[in-house]
């Protein structure tokens, strides 16, 4: 039987054990690749059933899971499991290793950056996994176990688990990059009115960047401890998938360093064009205002209501003014020309 039902997983729709702890998931992986349902509440296969490893996948907030862990797991590898805010590492302890990761999040209404938390808990017969909000790896990596393409390791889970999140966020980096090269396009083809709709891009590509490498980078740093751990559990293959996982993960951290300094650069491209605009609108009022200056002495001077004006008494001084104007205007003009001001 299919260990979950459906797609919305929860409580209701886990394995009900023993002591009314409700997984998520619980298997034991068989030696043939395929899996079986877990109704008790052990943390390990019972001896002689045949199943390789066990994997328990929990919520953290559940009361029962709390209690069973404090019954059956290290203190320190209880509190990993059940924190409510955490970052990705790895440690090694006396019984098992704890590892945390970070996965792209894409849940619904969600944004992908807000990266949901993983929890490990790893020995050679178990794996125990927490977790607060869904996260669809974990149901890519059910549905190859029911295909009958379960790891027969734990160490080989951790790897799956690992490569599969690392593709997920070479993935959103590339999408990031892809819009960042349209943004660039945009700003770059002789387009100045596109710098408003490129400004608001550039934040929203920035704030996503600065929320993934929050995590990615630690991350990286982790899955590196976890490839060079000593863990006798985990054979030299899974350690050299490790390292390549880890590699992956470093050229994430820099495919989004690179991000960040394109858009770094982007920034003082978009504040050279306002600039350059500012400059260019206040050049220009500058020149009117210096041909109207004059211009506006004139009126001034003839505008005022006193006796002995000239061509007061002369039906055609009006339009006479108006052409001296015009005149001076368009020899202002020319005059500026001839000087290069503009």
């Amino acid at each position: 039987p299919c260990p979950l039902r459906g797609q919305a997983w929860g409580r209701q729709e886990g394995t009900k054990m023993t002591g009314q702890l409700t997984p998520i998931a619980a298997l034991d992986i068989l030696p043939d690749g395929t899996i079986r349902r877990v109704t008790d509440p052990w943390p390990a296969p019972a001896p002689g059933d045949g199943a390789l490893w066990r994997w328990l996948h929990c919520d953290r907030t559940d009361p029962a899971f709390a209690e069973w862990s404090r019954a059956h797991l290290p203190s320190l590898a209880r509190s990993g499991l059940v924190q409510a805010e955490t970052r990705p590492r790895f440690d090694m302890l006396d019984d098992g290793l704890v590892l945390n990761l970070r996965a792209i999040n894409l849940n619904p209404e969600q944004a992908e950056e807000d990266m949901v938390s993983m929890r490990l808990w790893m020995t050679p017969l178990l794996v125990v996994s927490t977790r607060y909000r869904r996260m669809f790896v974990i149901e890519e990596l059910v549905a190859a176990m029911e295909a009958g393409r379960a790891p027969l390791s734990t160490g080989a889970f951790a790897v799956r688990l690992a490569d599969r999140i690392t593709a997920r966020i070479e993935s959103v980096a590339a999408e990031r990059e892809e819009s960042l090269d349209e943004v660039e396009e945009q700003l770059l083809d002789a387009h100045p009115d596109r710098v408003g709709t490129g400004e608001t891009e550039i934040a929203l590509i920035a704030r996503s960047i600065i929320k993934m490498r929050r995590y990615i980078a630690p991350q990286r740093e982790a899955l590196a401890r976890f490839a060079a751990s000593d863990a006798p559990y985990i054979t030299k293959a899974e350690r050299f998938a490790l390292r390549e996982i880890a590699n992956r993960t470093t050229r994430s951290v820099e495919d989004l360093d690179t991000i960040r300094e394109r858009l770094a650069s982007l920034r003082a491209h978009i504040d050279g064009l306002n600039a350059a605009r500012i400059g260019r609108n206040g050049f220009v009022l500058s020149i009117v205002a210096a041909i109207f200056l004059p211009l506006g002495f004139l009126t001034g001077l003839f505008g005022v209501n006193l006796a002995g004006m000239p061509g007061g008494n002369w039906p055609g001084a009006f339009a006479a003014l108006c052409a001296g104007t015009a005149v001076l205007g368009v020899a202002l003009w020319f005059f500026f020309r001839w000087k290069r001001w503009f």
